[in-house]
């Protein structure tokens, strides 16, 4: 035992604790860049299944808009071999661009949530839980107002069945994503990139704002049990 707690010990500790700081300072560059790639890899691997999820749940409603085709897809692999053989194998990425995009709606919301939660604790030195609750819906709140658009669009590439821009078939292209917001506006004003928005900011902001509330409760606790305090930004 006095061997594990010398002086020796205590100096090769050090020097791991400060290498470690060291190497994590360097590539945490890298290890951002690491957990983007991460979102897009999996944008990329699951948004086939998005696009069959959509249409099976859309199959066999009424819409008022002409320009959606009607499907008849009889289970996922029938729907799979129709999308393809009809479209094309890249139809099954169609709302890729938009997801993509969407990657970034997780940092605008903990950027926002860290830009409130700095000006309260300008006032207050410790924030309550109900300050918490607060800042966190209003932190994905915004995120999802400022990105709702993204998230129409994608549906409408999704979906897919549509007789818009005939002439362009890469569905999930800058330009074809301008084009049907561009539609979209024309076609309903402004608002028309919004709709359903109540519903969503219903189902995003109370679980955003729960995670925040037991985020922190649990860093809290954390620095707690580990006898440390927990320093503020002034």
């Amino acid at each position: 035992m006095a061997s594990v707690l010398s002086y020796e010990s205590l100096v090769h500790a050090v020097a791991g604790a400060v290498g470690s700081m060291t190497a994590m300072t360097v590539f945490f560059p890298l290890d951002t860049a690491r957990l983007r790639l991460q979102g897009v890899v999996n944008v990329l691997l699951t948004t086939p299944l998005w696009v069959v999820n959509t249409r099976l749940k859309l199959q066999g409603a009424k819409f008022r808009n002409e320009d959606i085709v009607p499907t008849n897809y009889k289970g996922i692999i029938d729907a799979f071999h129709q999308i393809i053989r009809d479209e094309g194998v890249l139809a099954l990425w169609n709302g890729t661009f938009p997801s993509l995009l969407l990657v970034f709606n997780p940092a605008i919301q903990f950027m926002f949530y860290e830009g409130l939660k700095r000006q309260l604790l300008k006032k207050k030195t410790k924030l309550s839980s109900l300050d918490v609750f607060i800042i966190g819906a209003i932190a994905k709140a915004i995120a999802t107002t400022v990105t709702y658009p993204m998230q129409t669009v994608q549906s409408i590439l999704r979906f897919g069945r549509h007789r818009l821009n005939p002439d362009n078939r890469t569905l999930g292209s800058l330009r074809n994503v301008l084009y049907l917001l561009h539609q979209r506006v024309k076609r309903f004003g402004i608002i028309g990139l919004y709709k359903g928005l109540e519903a969503k900011l219903l189902q995003t902001v109370l679980t955003a704002a729960l995670m925040f509330l037991v985020y922190e409760k649990l860093t809290a606790a954390t620095f707690t049990i580990m006898g440390l305090k927990r320093a503020h930004k002034h």
